[in-house]
């Protein structure tokens, strides 16, 4: 079948011909690269748009079933490729309001919307008589197939099997129930924890109670109390990590400890919200779906799909890692507990919600430094341009032009057009940057479209992350850990960016999850290259670039004390296998979930009162909200492949074109096409990562 005949099994039925007339979502957008048209859409229009979309979807699915033709790669695998574009398009625009500006009235149609996805999905995942078609063209096709049409094919026959298109009339349909199980508790959780990281505000009713804090982060506490309903003048906002970053300035111990207990106790029932009955259930399920499969456990099955491969190789790689932290972490912990005794006393006893507080004060005596030394240097306006622009600009030659007549969905948010070297057109790049309590915690990338040269799509891609935004007329600044953030997430925008695929599915950063962040922790590396540092790093009133003697301070300082860093992520990664190396009839009950996460950190040797996991089971949303369960610790495996990178361009000089171009060309615009290890292998000259590289970059 034709490209061309393939595309008119698409046509939607005569409804949603109507509905495209009214509806701004159902209607090719008529900006530059076809950006949504955020002027023009209204919330009311999201529910109709989905109806339309998943309706036209089945219709396409119906088309391909119903082909009187042999099966073959462009009537079935093709076909189905290409069936979800209205409803891949009004997807993207709707769950980009979820995460970052969800109102309860997009709240409202999500919790709509998600089972209408669900059923299709399995409709779909469990259709029969299309997986009859796509197996006849595995079999017929996959030895004479090439490049990119052949790793569609062995996706798309994968994914089919994989989500159990093999199994039996029974445990499919317990199969389908689970999927659509999930699904409900996934939005419930997304519900509950931002429900909870709100209502977990600290109120303060005296400013003197904020002491160590600097002018600007009072200024905040202002605003934040502002935009919560002002139960009191100040509001210290709890962000989504164990730890808090304002802790390291309060000198009010209570408060200190009301923070920290604050954040900890969100949503584990202490107060009005407890997720732990969510969690033990999805996990439940879980390892249902694993069984159902054939596989021991949850983690078995998920890690079948990635780099790692097996729980044995994790652990491996956890477990060296953990012997070398070790005696550095209580090294750590001894040094500031007997710092701190120096003024509290030989009896002072180091508590969790001290452990920012007094590091910091040891960082500035033994290192002078701190960050409201160095914060006026940072400001979330420079780092973007003058830093993350200008790193992608010597790097991979792109240049970046700001677009005001591309609406967005909030006012905070800025949209960039972005030129390749040659001055052609590559991208939309959008950047919403500050915290609002409508947006969920931490940071993230994605798109509005994906790349695909058989779209004819351009990358249209955004960065969301969480800083303070400073008072109307003052400068919004950021600690060096934000500063970090911004060039990781735009690490991501660039696999999004420079992608150049045929397909949709392939491109980007549609890779495992345990090679996803390696362009983004590889982009951190960017950050502190001294050429890069001193284009951004000016101060926000004279414009000057940081002196010379602080920048040499800052940068020594960037790994004091790194063993907690590594610790917490350690931590939060083993306690995630824990959840997912159990069968179904061991998962712990919601009342014994918090007693399970204390003996699981136990047995690994990571039970440690001053180093707790970045983030607990209660708001762990990365795994039970969102698609890295059994697989945080991609965190620390890409970490390991970015340093290797990092080394490869420090060698060859790190702001080479040449050496950005090798990148470019080997991995950052191959997206999902090739041997992954083989892509890591082609740029770096190694045949396997070098895991102790990790260690000796963090200082440790």
């Amino acid at each position: 079948m034709t490209l061309g005949m393939a595309s008119a099994m698409m046509v939607p039925f005569t409804a949603c011909e109507q509905a495209k007339h009214e509806n701004p979502l159902l209607v090719e957008s008529q900006l530059p690269f076809g950006a949504p048209d955020f002027e023009k859409i209204e919330d009311t229009d999201y529910l109709p748009a989905f109806e339309a979309a998943i309706a036209e979807n089945r219709q396409n699915i119906k088309a391909i079933v119903e082909c009187p033709d042999s099966a073959t790669f462009e009537n079935t695998i093709l076909a189905l490729e290409e069936s979800n574009r209205l409803l891949d398009r009004v997807s993207r625009t709707f769950f980009a309001l979820t995460e970052a500006d969800k109102t309860d009235k997009i709240a409202e149609i999500e919790k709509k919307v998600m089972p209408m996805l669900t059923e299709l999905d399995n409709e779909i995942s469990f259709n029969q008589q299309l997986f009859e078609r796509i197996r006849q063209v595995y079999d017929r096709e996959h030895g004479s197939l090439q490049g990119e049409d052949r790793k569609l094919l062995e996706e798309t026959y994968k994914e089919f099997v994989r989500r159990g298109a093999l199994l039996p009339a029974d445990k499919m349909a317990r199969m389908k129930e689970i999927n659509l199980r999930i699904s409900d508790l996934q939005q419930q959780w997304g519900d509950a924890l931002q429900a909870a990281t709100n209502d977990a505000v600290v109120w303060v009713d005296k400013k003197e109670d904020l002491a160590g804090l600097s002018e600007t982060d009072i200024a905040q506490c202002l605003k934040d109390a502002d935009s919560r309903g002002g139960k009191a003048p100040y509001a210290i906002v709890i962000v989504n990590t164990t730890q808090q970053p304002i802790l390291a300035s309060l000198d009010n111990r209570d408060l200190r400890k009301r923070v920290f207990e604050a954040s900890i106790h969100r949503a584990d029932g202490t107060g009005q919200h407890n997720t732990f009955a969510i969690a033990a259930e999805i996990a439940k399920l879980r390892a249902e779906q694993a069984e159902l499969m054939g596989y021991e456990n949850y983690a078995a099955y998920s890690l079948e799909n990635t780099m790692a491969k097996t729980t044995d190789n994790v652990y491996a790689f956890l477990k060296n890692l953990i012997k070398a932290y070790r005696p550095k972490a209580e090294a750590e912990t001894k040094a500031i507990e007997d710092y701190a005794r120096k003024t509290e006393g030989a009896d002072f006893r180091l508590e969790p919600y001290d452990r920012f507080y007094y590091s910091a004060k040891m960082k500035k005596d033994l290192l002078d430094i701190s960050d409201d030394e160095v914060k006026p240097y940072f400001t979330v306006d420079s780092v973007l341009k003058n830093g993350v622009f200008y790193a992608a600009n010597r790097v991979y030659g792109l240049s970046f032009k700001e677009r005001t007549d591309i609406p967005v969905y909030h006012p905070d948010m800025k949209v960039f057009e972005v030129f390749d070297k040659d001055g052609k057109s590559l991208a939309l790049f959008y950047g919403d940057y500050f915290r609002r309590p409508s947006k969920r915690g931490g940071a993230w990338m994605d798109g509005f479209q994906k790349q695909s040269r058989q779209r004819s799509h351009l990358p249209i891609v955004y960065n969301v992350c969480n800083s303070a935004k400073a008072p109307e007329g003052q400068p919004s600044l950021i600690t060096w850990d934000e500063v970090t953030t911004m060039f990781h997430e735009f690490g991501h925008a660039l696999h999004g960016i420079l992608s150049n695929c045929q397909y949709n599915s392939l491109s980007g950063t549609s890779v495992a999850r345990d090679f996803v962040e390696m362009p983004s922790q590889f982009n951190e590396s960017f950050a502190s290259i001294p050429e890069v540092f001193d284009h951004y790093a000016r101060h926000w009133e004279t414009g000057e670039p940081m002196p010379a003697e602080l920048k040499e301070r800052m940068l020594k300082s960037i790994n004091f004390q790194s063993a907690y860093s590594l610790g917490e992520n350690l931590a939060a990664t083993c306690l995630d296998l824990a959840w997912h190396m159990l069968p179904s009839k061991d998962i712990p009950t919601a009342e014994q979930a918090a007693q399970f996460e204390t003996e699981s950190l136990r047995q690994i040797g990571l039970l440690d009162p001053q180093i707790l996991p970045r983030y607990s089971t209660s708001y762990f949303n990365h795994v039970f909200g969102g698609g890295y369960a059994a697989g945080y610790y991609s965190y620390l495996w890409t970490e390991v492949l970015a340093v290797n990178i990092a080394d490869v361009f420090a060698q060859r000089g790190p702001l080479k074109p040449e050496t950005g171009q090798a990148m470019r060309d080997k991995i950052l615009s191959r997206g999902n096409t090739g041997d992954l290890m083989q892509m890591f292998t082609d740029f770096t000259g190694m045949a396997q990562p070098d895991a102790s590289s990790l260690l000796k970059a963090r200082g440790l």
